[in-house]
C-alpha cells in the first residue's frame, strides 16, 4: 500500500519544474500522502539529502523557473554503489515510491533502478529540448522557444537596421527542436540542426543572391549540436564577404518564468503522476500525447525521438 513517495528532479533543469513538484506534493496531500523532496536528483539519495514537504513547502514557486529541489548531473547513481545506498535510503525513509522530474537520461537511470530493486517509479517529463520519445510536448519546451523567439526579435531589429547578417546559436545537442521552431516563428532565413545536413557555402551562395536583390539582413539560426555559431560565421564572411556577427543565447533559454502552456501542462503531469503511483503503475512517464495525458513506458521513452522536420523545413524555405 502506497503511504509515502518522494519527488525529485534530475538532468537539466527546465521553466515549470517547479510547478511540477507543487502538483506531485498537493495531489500526494490531498490523497493522504506522506511527500518527501529529494534535493539536488540521484545524489539526494544517495547522500540522504531528503526533507518532508507539507502543503506550504510548495508555496509561491508556480511562477518560479528553475527547481526549489535542485538538480543536478549524478555520474554516481550509474554505478553499483550509487544506486544501493539510493536505495538503502528510500529503505531507511521508508519510501514507497518515487517521481522522477527529467528528460530521457533522468527516465534512463530511473529505468535501470526499477528494474534492479523494483521500487515503483513515475516519470514526468520536463525538458526545454522537447526530446522525450513518445511525448508531443515536455515541460519547459514551450517556455525556451519563447524565450529565444523573444531574443530573435530583438535581433531582427538590429539586424533590418545596421544591414547585417547574424549567426543566432541556440540550445540542442542532439535534437534542433528549438531551433526549427525559433527560426519558423521568427521568419528567419535558414536554420542548421543536427537533423539535417547543412552546405555553408550553398547557404553563402543564396545570401550573396539576396543581397544582389536588395536584401541586406539575414539571421541564421544554429543548434549547438550542428555547428557552432562563430564556426558558421567566420565561414560566411570568408565566402560572402560580408560582415556577419554572432549571439550565443546559452542557458538564458533554461531560465525566467515559465509560460501559461508549460505551467498547465507540468500542473496536469504532476497529478497524473501520483494518480499513476497510486493505480500501482511503475516504469513509465506520465505523458502528453494527441492531445490526451497519458502513459508512456520508460523502455519507449527512452529511445531517440525523431523530429519531423521536413514539413516545418520546407515551410521555412517557402516563407524565406
Amino acid at each position: 500500500m502506497m503511504k509515502k513517495i518522494a519527488v525529485l528532479t534530475t538532468g537539466g533543469d527546465a521553466p515549470g519544474m517547479n510547478a511540477a513538484i507543487r502538483a506531485v506534493v498537493r495531489s500526494a496531500i490531498n490523497s493522504k500522502l506522506e511527500v518527501m523532496g529529494v534535493f539536488r536528483g540521484w545524489w539526494g539519495l544517495i547522500n540522504e539529502e531528503l526533507k518532508s514537504f507539507d502543503h506550504r513547502s510548495v508555496s509561491g514557486i508556480i511562477n518560479q523557473g528553475g527547481t526549489i529541489l535542485k538538480t543536478g548531473r549524478c555520474p554516481e547513481f550509474y554505478t553499483a554503489e550509487g544506486q544501493e545506498r539510493a536505495y538503502q535510503t528510500i529503505k531507511k525513509h521508508s519510501i514507497d515510491g518515487i517521481i522522477v522530474i527529467g528528460g530521457n537520461g533522468s527516465f534512463k537511470a530511473a529505468h535501470e533502478f526499477y528494474k534492479k530493486y523494483k521500487v515503483p517509479c513515475i516519470g514526468i517529463p520536463a525538458s526545454i529540448d522537447n526530446d522525450v520519445n513518445g511525448i508531443d510536448m515536455t515541460i519547459g519546451a514551450d517556455t525556451a522557444v519563447n524565450t529565444a523567439l523573444a531574443a530573435i526579435d530583438n535581433i531582427r531589429d538590429t539586424a533590418t537596421s545596421m544591414e547585417r547578417i547574424f549567426v543566432v546559436e541556440v540550445m540542442g545537442r542532439d535534437f534542433g527542436y528549438i531551433a526549427l521552431m525559433v527560426a519558423l516563428g521568427g521568419g528567419c532565413e535558414e536554420v542548421i540542426i543536427p537533423e539535417k545536413k547543412f552546405d555553408l557555402e550553398a547557404i553563402s551562395h543564396n545570401i550573396v543572391q539576396g543581397s544582389l536583390k536588395g536584401k541586406m539582413s539575414w539571421i541564421i539560426v544554429v543548434a549547438e549540436g550542428a555547428a557552432r555559431a562563430d564556426d558558421v560565421a567566420k565561414k560566411i564572411t570568408e565566402i560572402t564577404d560580408l560582415e556577419t556577427r554572432t549571439v550565443v543565447l546559452g542557458h538564458v533559454q533554461r531560465g525566467g518564468r515559465p509560460t501559461a502552456i508549460s505551467r498547465d501542462l507540468a500542473l496536469n503531469l504532476g497529478k497524473a503522476a501520483v494518480d499513476c503511483l497510486l493505480k500501482g503503475d511503475s516504469d513509465k512517464a506520465v505523458a502528453f500525447h494527441h492531445g490526451k495525458i497519458g502513459t508512456v513506458d520508460f523502455e519507449t521513452a527512452i529511445k531517440k525521438k525523431e523530429l519531423g522536420i521536413e514539413d516545418m523545413y520546407n515551410l521555412l524555405k517557402i516563407l524565406t
